[in-house]
């Protein structure tokens, strides 16, 4: 069963990062930074590390588990929150960005209220509402 991984990066501007997605033909939505588990990952938290280097050449310390899922193809995908300080959208390596048929690819900082998540049009579902229960009840971290 394929594993997936996932960061909530939060900001030291009480922000998060997402990507929003582009593509011919579909509405406009964002997803959180990650990606497939690969075999030379040695854990989950590894692959995620990776996944950061590669989709936004950035460094997250304190990955928290936050939140899990099956998703519609049967996958695992692990949701944590870290914390981010420093990113370069423009040295991502991820081989989704060599693709020309893949769409347009960009990062933006949302604050972490819940008008501003409850505007995205966040995938999976899921994630949005877990965010959601997240501000309300307090549990989100807002700071390193």
């Amino acid at each position: 069963m394929k594993e997936r991984v996932r960061a909530v990066l939060l900001t030291d501007h009480c922000t998060m990062l997402v990507i929003n997605r582009i593509r011919p033909g579909i509405p406009p939505y964002q997803v959180l930074v990650g990606g497939g588990v690969e075999v030379e990952d040695t854990d989950l938290k590894t692959a995620l590390l990776r996944e950061i280097r590669e989709e936004i050449a950035g460094t997250a310390t304190d990955l928290r588990p936050f939140h899990r899922l099956t998703n519609d193809k049967g996958e695992i995908e692990h949701f944590y929150t870290a914390h981010i300080s420093t990113w370069n959208f423009d040295d991502r390596t991820g081989p989704e960005f060599s693709c020309d048929d893949r769409g347009e690819y960009l990062l933006e900082e949302v604050s972490l209220t819940a008008d501003a998540i409850n505007a995205l049009n966040l995938m999976p579902p899921e994630i949005k509402t877990a965010l959601l229960d997240a501000l309300a009840s307090e549990t989100l971290p807002t700071a390193a």
